[in-house]
């Protein structure tokens, strides 16, 4: 490191504030860690930074159009602002984002806008509505030059033709620092339910789940948990169970809510739906899905791992022959959730050697300091990928000064 930048922890409050940071690190070849609030720090390998930047002292909903669908968000504001001030209005967003927060040590709602696209995680209802990425609309940001870019307007030139929201979102602040974010937002749902089965096997659920979302009748969460898991949910019934539980959800209004879950139902009666939650029931549980309190309260190491449905079951049961997991399927298995015991290597080798064999890719999201620093955190990239990461990497922080690292150890 060459030059006199002043390390430690840097808040600032105004785009211009950041840029102007953002710039004396690039000429003083300073490496940033770049965070919103923290709760997603410990996700990625440690960064080896000589500053740290946060963006929680930039908040604010800078404009709100309920009757446009639109609101636009300074990249720090809390979740819970943003979802609050959407409540007001019978708002949501319909990506319904993951919250990470509980099972790393922090509070609901405490994570940022900017750290919910940055991450691009979203929850159940993704298979219906689409990713968090699908829903920016528009996006401000400060590249590694310490410039404002903008979605839309005037762009640096050797980003021109990149889509700023979705290169942006999944990049885990490795390529530029956001600052402002526009979102389409849309229609609280009035009500929710949710068919519960119990004892079904992995692969008689995701049978069962595909099914549902085969039917006409918008399937917005299809869920499959391990019976340990299941047994960590709020519901005492659902807890208590002592079985495996399969969970699908219907939305809209009431009536319409009510004659899907009937229809539903009936098109599942071969796999014995055991009960029907009603609205508040079915909010509190996918509540619990949202915040993966089935993941909370304990240390064993988490991965997020997406794959082919069809595949899922079979990915599960070659990894339990070999190490202790448990499970808990979202989008009909295209997204699982796997808790390994604290092994050295959190179990990596065995889950991306079925996976290499099945198809897909696997992110560590909870370990200690010492595993995340031994292993691949972000699955390894295809050489092709490689080179393109490297490229989208050098147009937007040439100096590779955002988050070195964070997700791949020569990026």
């Amino acid at each position: 490191m060459t030059g006199h930048m002043r390390l430690g922890f840097h808040a600032p409050e105004t785009e211009q504030e950041l840029a102007s940071l953002v710039l004396e690190a690039a000429e003083t070849r300073t490496p940033l860690e770049v965070i919103g609030s923290g709760t997603k720090r410990e996700i990625g390998h440690p960064v080896g930074s000589g500053a740290v930047v946060g963006t929680e002292a930039m908040t604010g909903v800078s404009l709100y159009e309920p009757s446009e669908l639109v609101m636009v968000a300074k990249a720090g504001t809390p979740l819970a602002e943003v979802e609050a001030k959407l409540a007001e209005n019978e708002q949501e967003l319909a990506f319904e984002p993951v919250d990470l927060g509980a099972i790393l040590g922090y509070g609901p709602g405490e994570g940022t806008i900017g750290g919910v696209i940055a991450t691009n995680i979203s929850g159940s209802r993704r298979i219906l509505k689409g990713a968090a990425r699908d829903h920016v609309l528009g996006i401000r940001a400060v590249n590694g030059r310490g410039e404002v870019i903008k979605a839309g307007g005037r762009v640096m030139k050797n980003v021109t033709g990149y889509d700023l929201g979705r290169t942006l979102a999944g990049s885990w602040g490795t390529l530029a620092i956001m600052t402002e974010i526009s979102l389409k937002v849309l229609p609280a749902q009035r009500e929710t339910r949710t068919l519960i089965f119990f004892g079904l096997t992995d692969q008689t659920a995701i049978e069962a789940l595909c099914i549902a979302m085969g039917t006409p009748y918008e399937v917005s969460g299809t869920l499959h948990l391990h019976e340990d898991l299941a047994a960590r949910l709020s519901d005492e019934e659902i807890a208590g169970a002592e079985a495996p539980v399969t969970a699908i959800r219907v939305e809209n209004f009431p009536a319409s809510a009510r004659y899907r879950a009937a229809r539903l139902r009936q098109a599942l009666l071969a796999y014995s739906p055991a009960l029907e939650l009603d609205g508040e029931r079915s909010k509190a549980f996918w509540r619990d899905v949202r915040t993966l309190k089935m993941f909370q309260g304990v240390p064993n190491p988490l991965w997020r791992v997406s794959t082919t449905p069809s595949h899922a079951a079979k990915l599960i049961g070659t990894l339990t022959r070999k190490i202790n997991v448990r499970a808990a399927y979202d989008w009909s298995g295209g997204l699982i959730w796997i808790e390994t015991p604290a092994l050295t290597d959190a179990g990596a080798v065995d889950i991306r050697r079925a996976l290499s064999e099945l198809g897909g890719h696997a992110t560590l999201i909870r370990a200690d300091d010492a595993t995340r620093s031994g292993i691949d955190v972000f699955h390894p990239l295809e050489p092709q990928l490689t080179i393109l990461s490297a490229k989208l990497k050098h147009a937007f922080d040439p100096l590779g000064i955002f988050n070195p690292g964070r997700m791949y150890r020569d990026m």
